[in-house]
């Protein structure tokens, strides 16, 4: 069964709101969010038509070939967009200044061929890892820029308390650096902002609602995503720094990850229908 392509939202000439899911392999989303007729093979082109951005879950795990890359571009809408989870081989280690080779292999494991479609990186650490300041700087200087004439984007996600801290922050934005803002979780909760967009993970759906949140809060995150691009700051998230930057224009990516993963197609769709057209 085809899927049925939506109607494309422009939140503004100059920022993009971005929202989807990780991953699109899922067995009980198949007769819940993909008609139950739909082949597996044709499940990430039913998906991206749904909605507008997917994390890649599998590069955390693994090196992925060239031409998985290059299939899931010509599957996918136009203007659609991956972003990608770094491999933990670069993450979980005990120095992360000497992550180099891994950072290079990465990058040169063929993710270019995903062309304009390729989004931020997330770079997740274990929730063990704490702040080290000198370490974290070293490591955030291997993270390219531009790989091949193509600008990168880069984003972090820390899951211990001792991130929360001013110098963490200021290294992020010296470096246009992303922190990933973990919603609803029990990670700390970093809104901050500190690079040219803004990527956020929201782990609050639960069995009891049909769309994995309460119209409520789907309505919040809703408000806080056009904030977001707006180049606002939400005032009902957690921000180490008191004075927030200057407001400037942001893309946003946001996906609905972890909790009640049936409904997180649900509650992604949702959102994208409570992002007015402009």
């Amino acid at each position: 069964m085809p899927a049925t392509p939506r109607s494309r939202k422009k939140e503004s000439p100059t920022a993009r709101i971005r929202i989807g899911i990780g991953g699109w392999t899922y067995e009980p989303w198949r007769g819940r969010f993909y008609p139950s007729d739909l082949t597996q093979k044709r499940e990430l082109e039913y998906a991206s038509r749904k909605l507008t951005s997917i994390e890649i879950n599998g590069t955390f795990y693994g090196t992925q070939r060239a031409t998985s890359f290059e299939k899931w571009h010509d599957e996918t809408p136009e203007d659609f967009v991956f972003s990608l989870k770094a491999p933990r081989f670069a993450t979980h280690r005990r120095v992360l200044a000497e992550a180099g080779d891994s950072v290079e292999r990465f990058f040169a494991s063929g993710l270019l061929v995903l062309k304009n479609k390729l989004g931020p990186i997330n770079w997740q650490f274990a929730p063990t890892k704490q702040f080290d300041a000198e370490d974290f700087d070293a490591f955030l200087k291997l993270l390219p820029k531009q790989v091949d004439g193509r600008a990168i984007r880069h984003a972090v996600e820390v899951r211990h308390e001792s991130f929360c801290h001013p110098e963490f922050i200021s290294l992020l934005r010296e470096h246009g650096v992303a922190v990933v803002m973990a919603g609803d979780s029990h990670y700390p909760q970093l809104a901050d902002v500190t690079a040219p967009f803004v990527y956020a993970r929201i782990m609050g759906t639960v069995e009891g609602e049909a769309l994995g949140y309460s119209e409520q809060t789907l309505d919040s995150w809703a408000v806080r995503a056009k904030q977001w691009a707006a180049g606002e700051r939400p005032d009902d998230l957690r921000c180490i720094e008191q004075v927030a930057p200057k407001p400037t224009p942001r893309d946003v990516y946001l996906y609905v990850i972890s909790g009640y993963k049936a409904s997180n197609p649900a509650a992604a769709i949702a959102l994208i229908e409570r992002i007015p057209k402009v």
